[in-house]
């Protein structure tokens, strides 16, 4: 049995950065789900081999070759997507990148690298799609943020900059857009296991730091995002927007101490 609530068949769903990692398990989860999805990236083989190994869907996935950090690029992306489907009913802003070192070391390339596609290529993906969204009169934009954007990590300075003016972007894009029924909000994770970040989390001490740090004990996976993904996409989230919701296991919740109750702080008499 399904529920009308959280159904998005047939909507068009466009996903940057979708051929691999977070946004590939998201384009996957709305095309078996009955949805008309187009992926984008800047490698047309990667693309194209994203979508030939997806799963079987009612309508198959496909592509587009774009690079966020080239306007151009994003206008006869979005410009095909309207040409192909004529309409696009939620865009999935996941195209995004980083670099880890101390912030005394960056290069102004790579802090710009970093700006280009995390924030400003977001926000000229969301301004195309969302004239094509207030002309059709409803649509749905989904900012990936990030953990970084509320609880700041050393050595990713310039990436949780970009997520943190992602996240006003989700808020000013909510108010002047909901006059028109375009709803945006954000979907930021926690920590969470990809193809990119498997070496890094293989380490044993970040292992068990993590378990400390995540109130639920363990390490996401990007399955944990595709329910909130379809939820805000969904009718079920018709009255949602300029929010951000933090599927992190509780780790934004505060610190979590690792004492595990070996101190006693009751209260003498």
């Amino acid at each position: 049995m399904t529920d009308a609530l959280f159904d998005v068949s047939e909507k068009t769903v466009l996903i940057s950065g979708g051929s691999r990692g977070i946004g590939l398990a998201m384009a996957e989860a709305f095309a078996t789900r009955g949805a008309r999805v187009v992926i984008t990236g800047r490698d047309e083989k990667t693309l194209q081999s994203a979508c030939e190994a997806a799963p079987a869907a009612p309508i198959p996935m496909t592509h587009e070759v774009c690079d966020v950090s080239e306007t151009d690029t994003i206008s006869a992306c979005v410009d095909a997507v309207v040409a192909r489907y004529g309409r696009i009913d939620a865009l999935i802003n996941c195209a995004g990148v980083n670099i880890r070192k101390p912030a005394v070391d960056y290069t102004p390339e790579e802090f710009d690298m970093i700006m280009d596609i995390n924030l400003r290529g977001a926000f000229f993906m969301a301004q195309t799609v969302g004239r094509q969204m207030i002309r059709q009169g409803n649509g749905c934009v989904i900012n990936v943020d990030s953990l970084s954007s509320f609880n700041s990590l050393a050595q990713v300075g310039p990436y949780g900059m970009s997520k943190a003016g992602l996240s006003s972007m989700t808020r000013v894009m909510a108010l002047e857009w909901g006059q028109h029924g375009v709803r945006v909000n954000g979907l930021a994770p926690g920590f969470i296991l990809t193809d990119l970040t498997e070496k890094l989390w293989s380490d044993p001490n970040l292992q068990s730091w993590n378990r400390t740090v995540t109130p639920l004990g363990r390490m996401g996976s990007v399955d944990d995002l595709i329910g909130t993904a379809i939820f805000l996409a969904s009718p079920a989230a018709a009255f949602l927007t300029g929010q951000t919701i933090r599927v992190d296991g509780g780790t934004s919740s505060g610190i979590n101490w690792p004492i595990n109750g070996e101190f006693d702080v009751t209260p003498r008499a």
